[in-house]
Order: C-alpha cells, then structure tokens, then sequence
C-alpha cells in the first residue's frame, strides 16, 4: 500500500501538464467592451458547506499513507494555512488499514489546527470506518469517492460493488458532518447526481475527466492487461457541469479535474459550480518549490482570477452565473444529444436582464 501511495504521486507529478487542450477550450464567454467595476469592488469568496470562505477554490483529495507522502501533506497544509483556504486529504484507506499510517495523515491537523479539513474514504469503506477517519483528522467534513474506473483497472482493485449504496448510506447515517460525494476524475452523469441526491446528499463534486487521470495511472501499474482503451473514459468537468445545470437548484455542486488556469477556475464557476478543487496544481508546487514561492505564485493566480472577475463585469462568482456563455466542439455536441440547451446558455444574461 505504501509504494502505490507513493507510485500514484509520483505518476500524477510527472503526468502533471501533459493535457495542452480541454473542454474548457470549446467554453467561451461574449466579450462585452464597456467596463463598469474597478478591481477593488470583485469579491472572490465563496459559500459552501455552511461555511464562508475567502476564495473561490480549495485544495482537493490527493494523499497520505507513507513515510513521503506525509511530508507531502505537511507541505500542502502549510500552504493551505498562508491560503485559508479548505484542504483536503487522500483516501484514509490506508490508515484505516494500517494504524502506523495515521501520522501522514494527522500533519494536515496538526500544522493546519484552525483550517477547514476535509477527511476522505472511499464508497467501499462502511460508517464506522468513515467516522474513524473523521477522528483521525479531527475533519470538519467528510468526502466520499467513487473511483469505479480506477477500481476495474487497479490490479489490486475491487471487482464486487454490489455494497456501494448501502455503504454510502450508512456513512450518512453514522458520520455528523457534512458530506462530499466526489468522483475521482471520472466526471459525474445526470442520473449518477439525481441518484446521489435521492439518496440525501446534497454536495457532490463531480470531478470531471482532464486532470490526474488514475485509469492511466494504475495501468502503468500493471504487468499484464493492458487497459489503454480506458484512458479517456468518463464526462470531462465542463461535460459534467453540464449535466448539473439538469439538476434542482438546492444541490451544492464542486467542480474538479483539469483546472490548468485561472480562466478554466472562472468558467467553471460561471457553468454553475460552487467552488473549484485542484490537486496537480498544487502538488507541483509543493514538490517543487518552497513554501514563499508556492504562497507567491498562488497569489498570482488569484490576482489574476481577480482581474478575469473584473474583464467580465463580475463583483463575484454568483454574478458569473448569469453570463452568456459559448459551447462549441465536443461541449456542444454532448449538449444536443443530452438534451442541454445551449442557445439558453448562450442567452442567458438576457433572461436574468428581464427577472
């Protein structure tokens, strides 16, 4: 467990950049030319979780479980500290399995003792083990991942999930703070959110196919098959924000998978996103720069989502919400098949305009 915990950093490090175009590129917003804001009126804070947060997005789900990754999480947490903003933890599955595995994952607490902490167990594990994990991270919430793909090409991988809806059940019923669904670079379809919803949760990050991608990751694990073909399974974030847009409007939906930018961050955003979690952007930081530099280079992003707020007449993320936006390629075309309509999407600051 320790080495794939460290073969699955390692791989995500290297993999990190490799994807040079995305379903972000076939989003466009229409270019309005007369300013009305100055920089200092944009207010990039977001709501989700009951909670109030200073930006709009938060380090997602990545690691824990070895002797290197817990240095790793220690990083992450004294970035996410300087930041303030909600950190996440990798699968406890490890520690839940091997107790001497606890201290990878307790750092996060210990340097980030005020923070908003998200512990993380996947839908294969019941409600005591996730309560357990709550425990061990002292968390203020919970994620639970469905990694089904990942599962199937995982050498080690489980090949029975006939337990995932009962287990996601129990979780909700034994666990007492709020819960993430979350895919885990998949992306998520309609139905799989109406599920989730039927089922009583009410946050789900649907962590969408152009980021980390664990099918490939766990196919250079393997000494036999070989499970290329899989490598681009699934909705990609803009796909499966999509498919949100379909759903009640009470739901929390947390976007993920492929963020390379701050324009990707804004336009998830404006796709109805409450939120927006990246993990390969800031491991590559932490794995290759000191704490200064990785705070500086944050602070850029964010000045630079500050400034695309202020180019699309923004004070904030929920004004996004409401502006025209252009699907084109492949977003188009998964919007006509799934019935998604697009000309409203493309329309839609004139039907706010007339509220």
């Amino acid at each position: 467990m320790t080495n794939r915990k460290d073969d699955h950093v390692k791989e995500a490090a290297a993999n990190y950049g490799e994807i040079k175009t995305s379903d972000f590129d076939h989003v466009r917003f229409v270019h309005q030319s007369i300013g009305q804001l100055a920089e200092e009126d944009i207010d990039l804070s977001s709501h989700w979780l009951g909670q109030d947060f200073p930006l709009p997005f938060y380090i997602n789900a990545m690691t824990g479980g070895s002797t290197w990754t817990k240095e790793i999480n220690g990083r992450l947490a004294h970035l996410a500290r300087e930041l303030k903003v909600p950190m996440a933890s990798g699968s406890l599955s490890a520690a839940l399995r091997d107790p001497k595995q606890e201290d990878s994952f307790r750092i996060i607490r210990e340097i980030y003792l005020d923070g908003f902490v998200l512990a993380n167990v996947g839908a294969d594990r019941d409600g005591q083990d996730a309560k357990r994990a709550v425990e061990i991270l002292q968390a203020d919430a919970l994620q639970v991942h469905l990694n089904l793909p990942q599962e199937i090409v995982m050498p080690e991988g489980d090949r029975d999930f006939r337990k995932i809806k009962d287990h996601l059940l129990d979780i909700q019923a034994q666990v007492d703070v709020p819960i993430v669904v979350k895919e885990v670079g998949f992306g998520m379809s309609r139905e799989s959110m109406e599920e989730l919803a039927q089922l009583g949760f009410s946050t789900l990050d649907i962590s969408g196919r152009g980021g980390t991608n664990f099918a490939q990751i766990e196919n250079q694990r393997r000494a036999d098959q070989d499970f290329a073909e899989l490598f681009d399974w699934g909705q990609t974030t803009v796909v499966s924000l999509l498919e949100a847009s379909q759903l009640r409007e009470d739901l929390t939906i947390l976007a993920s998978g492929g963020i390379r930018q701050p324009l990707d961050l804004v336009k998830a955003l404006s796709l109805g996103a409450q939120a927006v979690g990246m993990s390969g952007y800031f491991l590559q930081l932490v794995l290759n720069h000191d704490l200064e530099t990785s705070v500086q280079k944050v602070q850029n992003f964010i000045e630079k989502t500050k400034l695309i707020y202020l180019l699309l007449n923004c004070r904030n993320s929920q004004e996004l919400k409401h502006l025209d936006l252009i699907l084109s390629d492949g977003p188009w075309h998964w919007a006509q098949l799934r019935g998604i309509d697009a000309q409203a999407l493309a329309q839609r600051s004139q039907s706010k305009s007339q509220d």
